[in-house]
């Protein structure tokens, strides 16, 4: 299967958070080919930026050697498909700017997004894509 991992995902794991688990079961599953992960690279920014605010630069930077050394695939091109889903859903579902990132690319490569977000639930509900949810 296929999985988009939200930015908190990765946070929760790195937290110790209720659902870290989960999330590492998820990355064991790529390791040995089950499932694939991928994030977009704006939810790689937004992990790197929240681990600044947590324990620094210095810490930030080893948290974002870890996810590009992971079996996490990182999508660096954002196609005009996912442009223009992240436009609608920004104008439609009052979602924060890298959720909406997140949203478009789980609905255009059709993967589950992994997340704990409360804002994306009127879009799966919609039938947008569909999401793994870990808990809040």
């Amino acid at each position: 299967m296929d999985y988009i991992l939200d930015a908190c995902a990765l946070i929760v794991l790195f937290n110790e958070e209720e659902g870290a688990d989960t999330v590492s079961n998820l990355i064991k599953q790529a390791s040995i080919g089950t499932d694939r992960l991928f994030m977009s690279s704006i939810q790689v920014m937004e992990v790197y930026y929240d681990r600044i605010y947590v324990k620094g630069h210095e810490f930030a930077e080893k948290v974002l050697e870890s996810i590009y050394s992971s079996p996490i695939t990182v999508l660096h091109d954002i196609s005009r498909d996912i442009i223009k889903e992240a436009g609608r859903f920004k104008t439609s579902y009052s979602m924060a700017l890298g959720d909406t990132f997140a949203a478009a690319t789980a609905k255009v490569i059709g993967a589950t997004l992994v997340t704990k977000d409360p804002e994306l639930k009127a879009p799966e509900e919609a039938g947008e894509f569909s999401v793994f949810w870990l808990p809040l």
